[in-house]
């Protein structure tokens, strides 16, 4: 099932896709259809008791790391978000002035849904809620180690689209093996596929858990593959996971 979180009639809602149109499943407006572009798209991520841990993960495509001249990593690369630079679908994201290189990366996002500590990587899809889109930018006029990047370069606001929908996990039967696209303003500029992450699905969910508790909401960006070019205002990027969606973000100036 693909589950959504809109603004809509003064308030939050969650929602499904249904037939073309999204189902209301909560609150006073539960059972009523409600076409998709009369809505608000939130990140599809429901509120958590704690504070929501966002990893990301870098260079974890062998391409990638081969078109940034980077020698693939042997073990995960991984930095922190705040949860302030998620967007929804059909947002805006901000370049700030002046940068001369911002580049957007597709990523598969998979949201956690039971706590996860020690995992073993057989056991690893069981703690797994869903998967989204994310599109995870990057400013390289602000990057000072591939490796890791800084604040500025990646954790800024606006600059994590996520969407349009949460798919349930059961609906998910391999993602290592989904098509991942990027088009800007209509025209393919990357394309990859999830079977060629360095470290897969279960390889983080092991790696992270053996160090940190991993809780419900959590989500992981996993990497994106080559084919990154340089947005400016005015720019439609649209990426794109087979059997997860399409997410549209809009780039504008700061």
């Amino acid at each position: 099932m693909k589950h959504a979180r809109i603004a809509w009639s003064g308030a939050i809602q969650q929602a499904v896709a249904s037939d073309g149109q999204l189902l209301i499943t909560q609150g006073p407006h539960k059972g009523q259809r409600v076409n998709m572009g009369e809505v608000v798209w939130l990140p599809p991520l429901a509120p958590v008791a704690q504070a929501r841990t966002v990893i990301a993960l870098g260079l974890n495509y062998a391409d990638h790391a081969k078109e940034l001249a980077f020698k693939a990593p042997e073990e995960p690369l991984a930095f922190m978000k705040g949860e302030a630079s998620l967007i929804g679908h059909q947002a805006f994201t901000h370049r700030p002035a002046g940068v001369a290189y911002m580049h957007y990366e597709c990523e598969l996002a998979v949201v956690i849904g039971r706590t996860a500590r020690r995992v073993k990587k057989a056991d690893a899809y069981d703690f797994i809620a869903g998967y989204s889109v994310a599109n995870d930018y990057a400013i390289r006029d602000y990057l000072e180690n591939w490796y890791r990047p800084n604040l500025r370069v990646k954790n800024r606001d606006t600059c994590t689209p996520i969407g349009p929908w949460l798919v349930d996990a059961a609906d998910v039967p391999n993602p290592m093996a989904l098509q991942l696209q990027t088009t800007v303003n209509g025209q393919v500029t990357q394309s990859g596929t999830t079977a060629d992450m360095i470290f897969d699905v279960p390889t983080l969910i092991e790696y992270f858990s053996s160090f940190m508790t991993l809780n419900p909401g959590d989500v992981i960006l996993t990497g994106t593959p080559d084919g990154i070019v340089n947005v400016k205002p005015g720019d439609v990027v649209v990426t794109e996971i087979e059997g997860i969606g399409a997410l549209t973000n809009t780039l504008v100036k700061a």
